[in-house]
């Protein structure tokens, strides 16, 4: 006869499934995100930087910049996706 009642056992294998599945699913994402990082190196934005009226009419002056995203960084969150994907608890 088993010290734990099927209710018990049901509720904590349950918890103990969300918490394993959301790491995982946490490393994947970290795991792509480096992964994207290393690959494509930067990204474009734009930043609206004056704006003016003159008269009836607005006007608006946007520049374009880019963000570039270190090799080590992405590395970093490479190496914390797999070891978020290989911790057990």
């Amino acid at each position: 006869m088993s010290f734990f009642s099927p209710v018990s056992v049901r509720r904590t294998g349950l918890i103990q499934g969300r918490y394993m599945s959301v790491t995982k699913l946490l490393g994947i994402v970290l795991l792509v995100a480096g992964l994207f990082g290393l690959l494509y190196g930067h990204f474009d934005y734009t930043k609206e930087t004056h704006e003016g009226q003159f008269g009836p009419f607005k006007f608006s002056i946007a520049e374009k910049e880019t963000a570039v995203i270190p090799s080590w960084a992405s590395i970093v969150v490479m190496v914390a996706g797999v070891v978020l994907l290989v911790i057990r608890k």
